[in-house]
């Protein structure tokens, strides 16, 4: 139980908490302090970073966990307790317990075990990255992951780590499946050799067996507070329709779904008929979605609460299924599409203006490579009054400006630390793609804005003539600017994932791992190293310093 007595960095002692010696072994015990002396609404807000614990480094988490307790109820600002390690392990623990990989992870789960009270209140688990793929993630390091799993029953998602589900028994999968209160979930739906094998010689339905259907929608039935769900088809991963369906309605509180890279045998306009009420979706590359289906699926109810919407690569043709999407979808806040096509009115339809239109939208990326009449059609539509609450758009492929100058003028475009990256001072088609010379960086996007802005700037509107008795004494030449005066829209071309220069999160950050495997300019624990105790206090290995992918900036 829990007591009440009250903490004080006098009663801190570092020697009591650190670590416990006998023989060759290493036991690892969280501050006796935040157990015995440290209220239980406070306990919970507590970010137990001990997975990167062990040795020496676990003097950096005591002291973080002495500031806090220090701090009485200012520590009430965290949000989340959570755990997590990054990176390698370092090589004198590899050496000191006489292991290949895995330390820390199996201090974590000691400790956990130990600590059952500490391990109830842990919501986020952070995995290292051992292996450079998820496709890579050996049996030993699953295994192990899904160890501490288990050690958290009050678990809501586990980050950094997202191994292939091959319609296999795999310990991993199976602790995830067992978490009652998990929020978030990715399944990476890898290959069967089997199923590929049944799909090179048959059409679905029929290409998974009877016990691989029912193991995988067994693993939803104790999901009922999970709301957030990605289904992504790697390398000839294969999920037949009507078991994804099934699996999605065995989620009563699915309220995000993000479908990616599976081919018209498993997802096509049918199947997004049947998809259940939902907030938020995204269809990425998806072969077997149509403007016909989505146009369909715009009048659905379950499509009615839809207050998030994002089009990835689905090369839409006309923009009648934009336009019905925006027009139907009542509680729309932002839309998001991304293709290289552009989408055109189709032949025959009879335009009025707008063209394109939404009442309670907020939020728009539009961002159409080959433009065509797509960027002039939704100038068109907002000069219009088509959306009268929008208050960010962000248009990388802006290229004459249209949209631009719809928007509140801006004195600078380009970030400060766009002059640091090497191709600011190049030419913008040097970087380019494979899509005729076009390409998808932001910073030259930033930088044909922030041309546009110079060029207005660098021109006269008009002048202002002083008189007096007759005669000119001053004359003001006030500049030129684009945009429009009194516009409640903002021109943004600012990255989901600080950093990046692509504007749209992608799996690639969700599934990097290289960076993590090869730490430069990694962490140390010297932010701490003006300690008393000298370099033992706060040293450590170096690792990467870890930037978590929200999955909800997917939407």
């Amino acid at each position: 139980m829990l007591g009440s007595r009250p903490a004080t960095r006098d009663s801190l002692d570092p020697n009591d908490a650190l670590v416990s010696r006998s023989g060759n072994t290493e036991k690892i015990a969280v501050y006796q302090a935040t157990v015995a002396g440290f209220p239980a609404a406070a306990i919970r807000n507590i970010p137990l970073h001990i997975a990167a614990a062990g040795g020496l480094s676990l003097r950096t988490v005591v002291n973080e966990l002495s500031n806090l307790l220090s701090q009485g109820p200012m520590c009430s600002c965290i949000d989340e307790p959570s755990v997590g390690s990054s990176g390698r392990d370092s090589l004198f623990h590899l050496k000191k317990f006489k292991m290949k990989s895995g330390v820390r992870l199996k201090l974590l789960r000691r400790t956990l075990r130990e600590r059952r009270v500490l391990a109830q209140f842990v919501r986020e688990l952070k995995a290292p990255r051992l292996q450079p793929s998820n496709d890579l993630i050996d049996e030993h390091t699953r295994n192990l992951i899904a160890s501490v799993v288990m050690c958290c029953p009050n678990l809501e998602k586990l980050v950094g780590v997202y191994p292939a589900y091959g319609h296999e028994f795999d310990r991993l999968t199976y602790a995830l499946s067992t978490r009652k209160k998990l929020k978030e979930h990715v399944w990476f739906v890898g290959e069967h050799q089997t199923i590929t094998q049944r799909s090179q010689k048959q059409l679905p339905p029929g290409l998974m067996d009877n016990a691989q259907v029912d193991d995988f929608l067994h693993m939803h039935d104790k999901w009922e507070l999970l709301t957030t769900l990605f289904l992504f088809s790697g390398k000839h991963g294969i999920l037949e329709r009507d078991v994804l369906i099934q699996a999605l309605y065995r989620l009563p509180s699915l309220q995000h779904l993000c479908i990616s890279n599976f081919d018209m045998d498993d997802f096509d306009d049918v199947t997004l008929q049947l998809l259940p009420p939902l907030k938020s979706l995204r269809l990425q590359e998806l072969e077997g979605i149509t403007f016909w289906g989505l146009s369909e699926f715009s009048r659905t109810e379950s499509a009615r609460a839809i207050q998030s919407i994002s089009l990835v690569h689905l090369d839409i043709t006309y923009l009648s299924a934009i336009s019905n999407l925006l027009l139907y979808l009542s509680e729309l806040k932002r839309f998001t599409i991304v293709q290289d096509s552009c989408p055109e009115v189709a032949p025959g339809e009879l335009i009025f203006q707008p063209i394109i239109a939404s009442q309670t939208l907020e939020y728009l990326h539009w961002d159409i490579m080959l433009s065509g009449t797509a960027n002039e059609n939704l100038a068109k539509s907002i000069f219009a009054g088509g959306f009268p609450t929008l208050s960010t758009l962000r248009a990388p492929f802006d290229y004459d400006g249209v949209l631009q100058m719809l928007c509140r003028p801006k004195a600078q475009a380009v970030f400060p630390s766009d002059k640091y990256n090497k191709f600011f001072h190049a030419d913008d088609r040097s970087s380019s793609s494979s899509s005729g010379g076009y390409t998808r960086a932001l910073l030259a996007a930033r930088k044909a804005a922030q041309q546009r802005i110079e060029d207005a700037r660098n021109s006269v509107l008009f002048k202002v003539v002083v008189e007096e008795d007759g005669r000119v004494q001053e004359i003001f030449d006030l500049c030129g600017y684009i945009g429009t005066i009194g516009s409640k829209i903002r021109y943004s071309l600012e990255p989901d994932v600080p950093g990046n220069d692509r504007a749209l999160v992608d799996f690639a950050d969700l599934f990097a791992g290289a960076e993590e495997m090869a730490p430069k300019g990694g962490c140390m624990g010297m932010w701490n190293a003006s300690h008393h105790a000298g370099k033992k206090w706060w040293h450590h290995a170096e690792r990467h310093r870890f930037r978590p992918v929200d999955l909800q900036t997917f939407f």
